[in-house]
């Protein structure tokens, strides 16, 4: 009788999970909001009763192998997430034996860029790749780098925050990290929206996006105007592919990956921001790495790499 796996992907914004077959198909999926609860216990209590609906629909948990968790600051030796500035629940949460102790099933967590990567050099654009860097642009910035066919996890579990590396000295506040000038703070869908909000303040210039209030304005609003020919909008997106860029030639520098997948929300934006990165991460390479590493779009649904990334913790 065949078995499956689930796996979560907690975001920072919402949680995607689904049930998978061992050639890597999501059977059964469904998402639920993650920010809107102040309480992990909360979430986790919803995370049970939607994920049982979709455990009925292939024969019981008697068929479940195991759940593989994807999520933001998750250690993958330890089981735990700590200190996620994305998400709402701070210092360090036992989250791979809270959802064990609910489920009453093996669980395996990891963080979820991390997770992606896999599910990339599984089923994707990575597959074969024995060298590459995943940037995951959603709400934040995460990474995972795979090097000589093996994830980075660092001493401690937290290896590959890239998002987290300082690409402005003395720039934007991470509200989250307190940090400045990191790149998440720049090239996240977070960053998109305030740069828009910075050219609107410092600036008298036309945009469609004057119509939006400006506290309110998304990296969904400033892509719809780019496309309508916005000059501001443009300009948002030429600056985030220029600070994207100057951060992946620092990336290939440190680890010479054969391609740098990009993964996420802001892929959506197409050539808008890969044409800028593309340039700026040449423009800013050594002569030894130009022209060698590619960069691409993520070949997988991203409602489905995440799963799949997570869901393979639990084939190994």
């Amino acid at each position: 009788m065949d078995s499956y796996v689930i796996g979560v992907d907690v975001g920072g914004t919402g949680t995607k999970f689904g049930i998978v077959d061992k050639d890597g198909n999501v059977l059964h999926s469904s998402a639920m909001p993650t920010n809107t609860h102040a309480h992990v216990e909360s979430f986790i209590d919803e995370l049970y009763v939607r994920l049982a609906e979709l455990i009925e629909k292939v024969g019981g948990v008697g068929r479940i192998k195991g759940i593989g968790v994807g999520a933001p600051n998750g250690n993958v030796y330890t089981g735990t997430i700590e200190y996620a500035p994305n998400l709402p629940w701070k210092g360090v949460i036992p989250f791979a034996k809270m959802i064990q102790d609910k489920f009453k099933l093996p669980v395996k967590l990891t963080n979820d860029a991390n997770a992606a990567a896999v599910g990339e050099m599984m089923y994707g654009a990575a597959k074969g790749m024995k060298d590459f860097i995943l940037i995951a642009l959603g709400t934040g910035v995460g990474s995972g780098i795979v090097s000589n066919g093996q994830l980075i996890y660092g001493h401690d579990g937290f290896a590959g925050e890239l998002g987290h590396t300082i690409i402005i000295p003395d720039g934007r506040l991470h509200h989250g990290t307190r940090k400045k000038g990191s790149l998440e703070s720049y090239a996240s869908a977070t960053g998109v929206a305030e740069s828009a909000r910075e050219i609107l303040r410092e600036s008298e210039r036309p945009s469609l996006l004057r119509n939006i209030p400006i506290d309110k304005i998304t990296s969904k609003d400033v892509f719809e105007a780019a496309q309508k020919d916005d000059e501001v909008a443009k300009e948002v997106f030429e600056f985030t592919g220029k600070i994207l860029g100057m951060s992946l030639a620092n990336f290939v520098m440190f680890s010479s990956p054969e391609a740098i997948i990009l993964f996420g929300g802001l892929t959506k934006a197409g050539d808008l921001i890969l044409k800028p990165t593309r340039e700026h991460m040449e423009a800013n390479l050594i002569e030894i790495f130009q022209n060698k590493v590619k960069i691409l779009f993520s070949h997988l649904k991203e409602s489905d790499a995440a799963i799949l990334g997570a869901s393979a913790l639990m084939w190994d």
